[in-house]
């Protein structure tokens, strides 16, 4: 927001001739800050709740910079998704306390105070080579500022494994389900669980995997009632659905 305008809403709220609620109201839908390649929403966080987070992939490693540059100058939290060692580095040039999650290619810097999570979110997967997908949805969930428990290599080709953590599961108010190969995990949890279940179908499988169509289309095709689907690969998408489901139940207790 540019200072005239937020002083003229001030002097307004002031006045009395606008309340908190419309200001807060009239915050929510302001203005981005254009810095030439991107346009940054600083409001995001206000609207949704967390900062708005950076696809980094696609971008140069300097266009993310100038961004994160922007967010964290205004705010104290930058997330970028798929991420390179390259775009860290250069992160790195304006925030010395960034980190480079390798494995998920995730790019974090969080300046926030140590708040307690909230709720519960489970994030379980199918098998090993899913692992980099979960754990993109479950640091992206905690940073969310949601508690996590991960629950992992519990694929159906072994289902005692995941029927040991049942309690686990019926205990979470959300859960993601990421599985590649058949993509069957999701719709066996769904029914087990009174929680809502996000699927995340996973790249990871032979050749008629079709690089995750087949997962995908086993989710979206499921029986099971009370599952949701996200876009394959999609740990990002998983836990910003699952924040909120959360959240709004931790908020209601």
């Amino acid at each position: 927001m540019q200072p005239d305008a937020l002083r003229s809403l001030l002097n307004a709220v002031a006045r009395g001739e606008t309340n908190a609620d419309e200001a807060l109201e009239a915050l929510s839908t302001l203005p981005f800050s254009d810095i030439g390649d991107a346009k940054i929403d600083h409001h995001r966080a206000l609207r949704c709740g967390l900062a708005e987070v950076v696809l980094c992939e696609g971008k140069s490693p300097s266009q993310v910079r100038s961004i994160a540059r922007e967010l964290l100058e205004h705010g104290d939290v930058f997330l970028g998704t798929r991420a390179s060692a390259a775009h860290f580095q250069k992160v790195a040039q304006v925030a010395s306390d960034a980190r480079y999650l390798e494995e998920c290619r995730l790019l974090l810097v969080d300046r926030r105070e140590v708040q307690p999570a909230l709720g519960h979110v489970v994030v379980a997967s199918g098998g090993t080579a899913d692992h980099p997908i979960a754990e993109e949805a479950a640091i992206c969930t905690e940073v969310m500022g949601n508690r996590v428990t991960r629950v992992y290599d519990v694929g159906i080709s072994g289902v005692h494994r995941l029927l040991a953590h049942e309690d686990v599961l019926r205990d979470a108010n959300a859960i993601i389900a990421v599985a590649g190969m058949e993509g069957a995990l999701p719709s066996l949890i769904t029914g087990l669980v009174p929680s809502p279940v996000i699927a995340v179908p996973t790249s990871i499988g032979y050749g008629a995997n079709l690089g995750g169509i087949a997962a995908l289309l086993t989710m979206l095709n499921s029986c099971a009632s009370g599952m949701a689907v996200v876009n394959i690969d999609n740990g990002f998408g998983a836990a910003a659905l699952a924040s909120r489901i959360n959240q709004m139940v931790a908020r209601s207790e």
